[in-house]
């Protein structure tokens, strides 16, 4: 190893002392002359044992997602506050303003926030709990014949 200065000498002497025996058997496993000096070593070790390293999701990245036709609520959601968590900052004002934007212009609940605007993260969690509610029982519903009986109008003018 081609080091700099006394100081990185001494770092690359003690980093394995601080090893556990995972990190020690790849650190003997190293070939010869691969690492030059302890920068190196510092971001070899890294790569390959840092895991919870992350590059947030950019502030637009909800106003891009958008429900896929056939998708249900449910999925769409769970995509959509996926985004939402792995993002920096405050921005759940975006997330209440944005939601509805995704949604298939057709949907139930987009018109429902269309009407009814939500105000905080709350009132919109809410709401999407209601409708994948909704969504799940008519899913579970397909296949079983629902059967209701005809009601008529007492004036005699159907229902």
């Amino acid at each position: 190893m081609a080091v700099r200065s006394n100081n990185e000498v001494l770092m690359c002497k003690m980093f394995p002392s601080s090893l556990g025996p995972v990190a020690m058997k790849w650190f003997d496993a190293l070939e010869e002359g691969s690492i030059r000096s302890f920068e190196e070593l510092t971001r070899a070790f890294g790569a390959r044992f840092i895991t919870c390293s992350r590059v947030p999701k950019p502030s637009d990245a909800l106003l891009s997602m958008a429900m896929r036709e056939g998708e249900t609520l449910k999925a769409y959601s769970d995509r959509y506050w996926e985004t939402y968590n792995e993002m920096d900052g405050d921005v759940e004002d975006v997330a209440v303003r944005t939601f509805k934007v995704g949604l298939l212009t057709e949907h139930c609940l987009r018109k429902s926030l269309i009407m009814k605007a939500t105000v905080n993260m709350r009132q919109l969690m809410d709401r999407i709990d209601k409708y994948k509610r909704v969504e799940e029982d008519q899913i579970q519903g397909k296949g079983k014949a629902k059967v209701f009986p005809e009601r008529k109008d007492p004036r005699g003018m159907g229902y």
